[in-house]
């Protein structure tokens, strides 16, 4: 081969890589977009919510437990979506951490009908919320750190062979509960409940106030199970005189906020993560089909960085 013929060839392919679809880009980095159910705007039965969703170009949706179980089973069947994972409904309200004994059992209780919905849905992890720390941003907390940590691990434990048995992975993640503020924690957490069942739900953007999202994951690896795609926006300094407005913004529309998009999904090529990336979002953002598609055509752009 020529000179000549080497820089045709050379440019006729660095041509083509800039034609290359997100939708290509983020088939070849094998990731699949899904949306938080709770989080889809869009009125009508599950159904019809399943369909505008699909329509809009979403691959999978993340149920809540405890949903009626036939009914989203109908949907995905009838949609050809997929269960990208399931939300534990009651993770807030009942929560592994609580002092009272009877709290935590109806929480447990909770994790155990998730893990068996994801495993009629097809999925292959359930969202896990720990606990509630005192003086989270949630302000609803009702145990201190260690409490948190000692209660939540003992009830994930009773819950690991459940778990195994339906081949459905609990996922834990971190959302402004005052609870596991560095991945290092994290990471000891993990190693604490000590099962190859247990793994960590990344939540991208309410990791934002904890330190730089990449480095996360490169500290999480291969523990990380799901992700959730979010947008962050840090805190304006007080001299800036759009301070007010962006304060309001503390979910903006995906590549609308702060997050190092490249520098994450540089991360997370890293880290070897495939699979579901899973968008929760306010109502509006997908309270219709075209609504849906912008927020699934920015997933496929974050996905092709």
């Amino acid at each position: 081969m020529n000179r000549r013929s080497f820089l045709k060839i050379t440019a006729s392919a660095a041509a083509a890589a800039a034609l290359v679809s997100p939708s290509h880009a983020a088939a070849k980095r094998n990731l699949r977009k899904a949306i938080m159910y709770s989080t889809i705007g869009f009125k009508g039965s599950v159904l019809e919510k399943f369909k505008a969703m699909k329509e809009a170009g979403f691959d999978g949706v993340e149920p809540m437990g405890a949903m009626n179980r036939d009914e989203v089973i109908a949907a995905f069947k009838e949609t050809g979506l997929k269960a990208a994972s399931v939300c534990d409904h009651i993770h807030w309200q009942k929560t592994l951490s609580s002092p009272s004994e009877n709290i935590r059992q109806d929480g447990f209780n909770g994790l155990i009908t998730s893990l068996e919905d994801a495993k009629a849905y097809g999925a292959s992890s359930v969202l896990l919320v720990p606990g509630v720390v005192q003086g989270g941003t949630v302000g609803r907390g009702d145990s201190t750190f260690q409490e948190c940590w000692d209660r939540s691990i003992v009830e994930i434990k009773k819950a690991i062979p459940i778990a195994r048995d339906l081949g459905v992975k609990i996922a834990i993640e971190n959302v402004g509960n005052n609870f596991i503020n560095t991945p290092e924690d994290a990471m000891k957490y993990l190693d604490a409940i000590n099962s190859e069942w247990v793994g960590w739900h990344f939540d991208i953007g309410n990791h934002g106030r904890l330190g730089p999202p990449e480095h996360w994951v490169q500290v999480l690896g291969k523990r990380i199970v799901k992700i959730h795609v979010k947008e962050f926006v840090k805190a304006p300094p007080p001299t800036d005189p759009q301070a007010k407005t962006k304060a309001g913004r503390d979910r903006p529309k995906l590549l609308e906020g702060d997050n190092n998009w490249s520098a994450i999904m540089a991360a997370l090529d890293k880290a070897g993560y495939t699979g579901w990336g899973i968008t929760e979002q306010p109502g509006n953002q997908a309270d219709s089909v075209e609504a849906a598609r912008d927020l699934a055509q920015r997933v496929d752009k974050i996905f092709a960085l």
